[in-house]
C-alpha cells in the first residue's frame, strides 16, 4: 500500500463531511473543503473541529475553497441531494479530471447523474452509516458509536480503490469494499428508508419507533424487503429488525432534524426511490406509500 498523503476534496463539508475531512486532515492528508463563502471562509480561519465520543475531540488546519481550483486524488461528495446540482458548479469536470469521485448521498438516483458529469473520472458508489451533524461551520458533533463506509469496487489490493480505502483505514474509519454495487446502495437504503420515514413521521428516536410503533416498523421492513428482493438484491425482514433493535434508541434520522429545523428534505431521495423502484416491479408497498404522502403533506403545510 502507498503511503504517500493524498489531496482530498469535500464538497459538504457538514456531519459526514467534515467528520472524514478531519479525520484525514489529522491522518497527514492535505484536505480541501468546498463549500459556500460564509462556512468556506470559517473554515479556512478556524479549521475543522470535531467533537465524537470515537474519535476523540480535535481540530485540524485544512483549505477552504468555493471552486475547485486543481485536479486532486480524491473527492467525496457529502451534499445533501436537494442540493447536488448546485453543489455540483464548485466541482468542474475540467478540473478534477480522473480522481476517484465517491459519493455520499442518500438514494440512488445521483449516481448517473455524477457517472455523466464526470465521465473521466472514477465514480465510485458509496455509502456511510453514521449519526453526525455540522452544528456550526466547520464544528461536527459525531454522536454514533461507529462510522462505517462501503464502497462499490473489488478487493484487488493493487487497485487504486482498495489502496485508497485502506488509507481512509488507516485514518479509524470502518472501510469495506463490495463488489455488487446494486446490493451495496439497496443494504443502505433498505435500511434508512424505513428509519428516516418512520422517526420523521413520528418526531422521535428509532427507540420510541420499534416499542410504539412497532407493527409499523414491521409492516415497512416487509415492504423495503420485497422492493430490494424485486431490484435483485439480498435482503431479509428479520435480520432488518435485528439491526434496528440494536442500535441506540437516541439515534435519529437527518430527515428528522431537516424537518425540525425548517430544511428541505431528502424524502423524494429516499422515500421517493424506494416507490420509483416498487412502481417499476409491480410490488404493493402500501404502508411506506402512505409514510410519503403523509410527510409530503406536512412539508407544503
Amino acid at each position: 500500500m502507498t503511503t504517500t498523503p493524498l489531496t482530498v476534496a469535500v464538497l459538504g463539508p457538514g456531519g459526514v463531511g467534515g467528520l472524514i475531512g478531519g479525520l484525514l486532515a489529522r491522518d497527514g492528508h492535505r484536505v480541501v473543503c468546498l463549500a459556500g463563502e460564509t462556512t468556506a471562509a470559517a473554515i479556512a480561519r478556524d479549521g475543522l473541529r470535531v467533537r465524537s465520543a470515537e474519535f476523540g475531540e480535535f481540530t485540524v488546519r485544512v483549505e477552504a475553497a468555493t471552486e475547485l481550483r486543481e485536479p486532486v486524488d480524491a473527492v467525496f461528495v457529502t451534499v445533501k441531494e436537494t442540493a447536488l446540482a448546485a453543489a455540483l458548479d464548485r466541482l468542474p469536470a475540467e478540473v478534477l479530471g480522473t480522481g476517484i469521485v465517491v459519493p455520499l448521498l442518500n438514494g440512488l438516483d445521483h449516481m448517473a447523474v455524477l457517472r455523466e458529469r464526470y465521465p473521466a473520472a472514477r465514480v465510485v458508489a458509496g455509502t456511510i452509516r453514521v449519526e453526525a451533524a455540522r452544528t456550526a461551520p466547520g464544528l461536527i458533533e459525531h454522536t454514533s458509536p461507529f462510522a462505517a463506509i462501503e464502497l462499490g469496487a473489488n478487493a484487488e489490493p493493487d487497485s487504486p480503490v482498495a489502496e485508497f480505502a485502506e488509507q481512509l483505514r488507516h485514518t479509524g474509519l470502518d472501510v469495506a469494499l463490495r463488489e455488487d454495487e446494486t446490493a451495496m446502495l439497496w443494504s443502505k437504503l433498505s435500511f434508512l428508508a424505513p428509519f428516516a420515514l418512520l422517526t420523521t413521521r413520528h418526531a422521535s428516536g428509532i427507540g420510541t419507533v420499534r416499542t410504539e410503533h412497532r407493527a409499523e416498523l414491521l409492516a415497512v421492513l416487509d415492504e423495503i424487503t420485497a422492493v430490494t428482493r424485486a431490484v435483485g438484491a439480498p435482503a431479509d425482514a428479520q435480520t432488518l429488525l435485528a439491526s434496528f433493535d440494536r442500535i441506540p434508541g437516541t439515534m435519529r434520522s437527518s430527515m428528522q432534524r431537516d424537518v425540525e429545523a425548517g430544511r428541505p428534505t431528502e424524502l423524494d431521495a429516499i422515500g421517493g426511490a424506494v416507490l420509483r423502484a416498487a412502481d417499476a416491479h409491480a410490488v404493493a408497498v402500501p404502508t411506506i406509500a402512505r409514510l410519503v404522502h403523509d410527510l409530503s403533506e406536512s412539508a407544503t403545510r
